[in-house]
Parts: C-alpha cells; structure tokens; sequence
C-alpha cells in the first residue's frame, strides 16, 4: 500500500514534463512553417518544400537508434544536454541558411538533437513516477506533448505571419533556453547498469519481431499526420480558408479528452476496441477537411481526427510496451517515435507529390486510403492471431488423429 500512495507529482516529475512540453512546443512551431518558408524564400516546389520534414525525421531517427545504446553506458543527463544543445545552435543558425540544401542539413542536424533529447526524457521520467503508477504517470507525461501539439503549430504560424521568420526562431530560442535550468536541477537522473550493455547482442538491441505490427500501423497513420503538419497552411490558401491554425488546435483539444478514455478501454478490453473506431474516426476527419467550406467543418473535421488520433496513439505505444521485456522498453519506445517520424517524413514525401500532381484537397482525399489500408492489416493480423491460438489450443492427441 505504501508503494501505491507514492506521489506522482513530485518536482522531479513535474520539472521533466515541463521541458518536454518545452521541446514539443519548438518542433510543433517549425514543423508547419518550414514548407512555407521554402517555399516562399527559395521557390521550392511541394516535394522540396516536403523534404524540410522529411530531413527533420531521418535525423530523428539515425538520433534514436544510437541514443538507445548510449544511455546504457553514459550518463543520461550528459546525453540530454548534448541533445538540447544541439537543438538550440541549430534553431539559431537557420538564420544564417542562405540555400535549400543548407536549410536541409540543418534540418538533419536538428532532427538529430531533437532525437537525442526526445528519446532521454522519456527514460529520465521513468526514474521520477513510482513503479505502480507507472502507466498513469506515462500517461500524464504524454499530454505535455498534446498540449505543444496544440499551442506550437498556431504559434510558429500566427509570428511568421504576423512577425516573419525571424520572429518565429525567437521565440524558439527563447524556449529552448528555459529548458536548461530546468534540466540542471533535475535530480532523477541515473548512472548506466554495469554488464546490462554486455548482455544484449544483435539486431535485438534495436527491435523485437513482436512490436512490428503496431510499429506499422503507427507509421501509417504518422503518414496522414505528416500531410497535415507540412501542408495544412499551404491548403488553406489553396482553399481560402481563413481559420486554418484552429484545426491543430481543436485537433489536440480532442486528443487531450480522448486519451484517458482510449486508455482505460485499452486496458479493459485492449487495442480491439480502439484500434478500429480510431481509424474510422481518423478517416472520415481526412474527408471532411478535404471538403472544407466553413469553420464549422473545419473544427469537426479536426475533431474527428484528433478522436481517432488519441484512441490509437497512446494504444499503440502501450500495446509495444507490453510486448517486451522490461529491459526491451527503451528499444520498444524508441521504435514508437522512430514510426512516428519515419511516417511523418514518408508522409511529407508521398503526399506532396500527390498534392503536385492534383490538389491538396484529393491529397487529403486520398490519404484516407492509408487508414482503410490500416484496418485490412489489422485485421488480417488479427485474423492470424485467432488461428494460431485455436491451432495452440487443440490437444495433443486430436492433433495426431488429425494426422492421422
């Protein structure tokens, strides 16, 4: 009982929340701006301009499969500050980008910090939330990153239209200078195992075959999200639509109120009863954006999205939890934020060439495919799993008649 009524709320906790909204918040503003700015500055066209996402995530995820490993043999809090620092000299030297290509690199580097940093926070926390509440606090942590996700993307928008490009590094800068001094006083860090690097050999270091089904059906829906974070402002003046920041906002609104709910169902009766309402819901958030005329379809459509999106989200990265070991869980989450990333960036890729080709809109249309594309895998996974068990569950000896 002692255990149970350990506070979860401690300094430590609140302090590491705290800089990964912070960290959110920085690449919420950027990752909606950038395909603007190219385009704009340097005449890029929809594919180039896509790349500026695209590079950010390939950086994120070479970070991540590297970070991993180090922190079971370096200090953690070492690691973090290389990471932010990383992040903080980037964001201040896209002013001095005078090419695409540099833009680019520079993009990498920051996906680089960005995948140092957001993959040692979340190991950091760890050690601050008691073992028994461990979900709940994981949880709680994860809405820091819902709430950048609604603030960031009307913040980089609302100043670079207001202020202009500079004005948006700012106030990145800005941000990431308050996460030091919060980071410094943290006391939750803590020293590498001796041996436990030692032990694990191969590829299983970086993945487990168990967590690769939800790893893809995360990616595809990361591939809608990417259409949105990279072309979302492009499609509203493509559309003449006035209010389109609202969506980012009524989209985490809904993901907020969603995830305690989609996690209690998850762990009541598991992914089946989320998986599918999240995609339906995610499916037709697309299709009502790609016919938006007012605000008021807007923010439904940015309602249903966000449903979908916390239904499945959080599921996902639970479900890949479970199915590891305990020492398998920083591979398991590190690969949940690379499917994340890699899908962001395939997404930014994919769909831009669809949105050159056609329009932003049918981009949107056709992006719902991905989902439906997810719910045939899903299903057909399940499907296979059924069988198998029903297979495992025949006796012995029926078996052999069977044989026989």
């Amino acid at each position: 009982m002692g255990e149970q009524r350990e506070k979860l709320w401690s300094k430590d906790f609140i302090l590491i929340t705290l800089s990964n909204f912070f960290l959110f918040l920085i690449i919420q503003m950027q990752l909606p701006t950038f395909p603007t700015y190219a385009k704009e500055t340097y005449l890029a066209n929809d594919f180039t301009a896509g790349l500026t996402a695209s590079f950010f995530a390939l950086g994120a995820v070479v970070a991540r499969v590297f970070t991993g490993e180090w922190l079971k043999s370096k200090s953690s809090k070492r690691i973090l500050i290389v990471g932010l620092c990383v992040v903080g000299l980037t964001t201040a030297g896209y002013y001095w980008t005078s090419s695409m290509t540099l833009l680019l690199i520079m993009r990498a580097l920051f996906g680089f910090g960005f995948g140092i940093s957001s993959t040692t926070l979340p190991t950091v926390v760890t050690n601050a939330i008691p073992s028994k509440r461990l979900g709940e606090g994981m949880g709680y942590y994860g809405l820091s990153q819902s709430l950048a996700q609604a603030l960031g993307p009307m913040i980089g928008l609302g100043v670079l239209s207001a202020f202009g490009f500079g004005s948006m590094l700012s106030v990145g800068v800005a941000a990431i200078v308050l996460i030091f001094p919060i980071v410094s006083i943290i006391r939750a860090y803590r020293q590498p195992t001796p041996g436990v690097h030692a032990q694990e050999k191969g590829l299983k270091r970086f993945y487990d075959k168990k967590i690769l089904l939800p790893a893809f059906l995360n990616f595809c829906m990361s591939v809608t999200y990417g259409g949105l974070v990279s072309f979302l402002a492009l499609y509203g003046r493509e559309a003449n639509i006035e209010h389109i920041s609202w969506f980012f906002l009524c989209n985490a609104v809904a993901i907020v109120l969603v995830r305690p709910i989609s996690g209690k169902l998850f762990d009541k009766k598991g992914h089946i009863a989320v998986f599918p309402p999240g995609a339906i819901f995610i499916i037709l958030g697309l299709i009502g954006l790609s016919y938006v005329k007012n605000d008021v379809i807007l923010i439904i459509s940015a309602l249903l999205y966000g449903a979908g999106y916390g239904c499945i989200q959080p599921s996902t990265q639970a479900w890949m939890v479970k199915e590891v070991k305990p020492e398998q869980r920083g591979m398991a989450n590190g690969f949940f934020l690379n499917s994340i990333d890699c899908g962001i960036a395939v997404g930014s890729i994919l769909l831009g060439t669809i949105a050159a080709q056609t329009s932003y809109a049918m981009m949107y249309r056709l992006s719902a495919l991905l989902m439906v594309l997810f719910l045939i895998v899903y299903f057909l996974a399940r499907l296979s799993a059924v069988k198998q068990r029903k297979r495992a569950s025949v006796p012995v000896s029926v078996s052999q008649n069977i044989e026989a």
